[in-house]
């Protein structure tokens, strides 16, 4: 685990860190308490050493394993919508990957709970994510697309890699209430990222807000 220099310098300095926040303003972001969160996050503490120069590029990085740190954009634009209407107390997040998305959401919402199946992702962004000072973050190695049901239900849930169709497990550990902030479609085709709303015991609405490209969601812990 590299030493944490969290202030950056030059690429990852707070100037740098500054601009991608013009451009996420620029791109339509527009809950100030996000955009204040990303620009506090260091990013280029989630990523290897060689890619700390592209931090905070509005891009998404490789982390290895077949996974990656997602677009700058796409972070806020999900949490954006995790957070609309109210901040919600308790949310699951389904793949931690680098623990980037959760640092951000730990700034944001009481309680966390954070699934990874891959488990050097996952002993990785623990330990990352304790060093940072995030106490209110639990992060958990398990199959994402059962999600985590030991702590359900949730005011909302947030997955960062793609299933086909929306896992019936994570719709049921929603409160009635909470709202899914998840993309869907087949990693070849057309992904679209949804907003799914529990209205009541067995009614969902579902929303289409735009396309987006992720990492198919798998079910093997690796």
């Amino acid at each position: 685990m590299q030493d944490l220099d969290i202030r950056g310098i030059g690429m990852t300095s707070q100037r740098t860190r500054d601009r991608l926040i013009v451009t996420l303003r620029e791109m339509g972001v527009v809950n100030e308490e996000v955009l204040r969160i990303m620009s506090l996050v260091p990013r280029h503490l989630f990523m290897d050493q060689a890619l700390t120069s592209r931090s905070y590029e509005n891009t998404s990085l490789p982390i290895g394993h077949g996974q990656t740190i997602s677009q700058p954009y796409i972070v806020a634009k999900m949490t954006e919508l995790l957070l609309s209407g109210s901040v919600p107390e308790k949310v699951l997040e389904v793949g931690t990957g680098s623990g980037y998305q959760a640092a951000i959401l730990g700034g944001l919402v009481r309680e966390l709970h954070t699934v990874e199946r891959i488990t050097p992702l996952y002993r990785n962004a623990r330990e990352l994510l304790y060093r940072l000072g995030y106490r209110n973050v639990r992060v958990h190695l398990a199959d994402g697309s059962w999600g985590w049901e030991q702590a359900a239900p949730y005011d909302a849930i947030m997955v960062t890699a793609a299933p086909e169709t929306v896992p019936e497990a994570l719709k049921q550990q929603l409160a009635i209430g909470g709202r899914l902030v998840i993309p869907v479609g087949a990693e070849n085709g057309q992904q679209v990222l949804q907003l799914i709303r529990r209205e009541s015991e067995d009614s969902y609405t579902v929303e289409n807000k735009e396309a987006v490209v992720f990492v198919p969601l798998l079910d093997k812990i690796n």
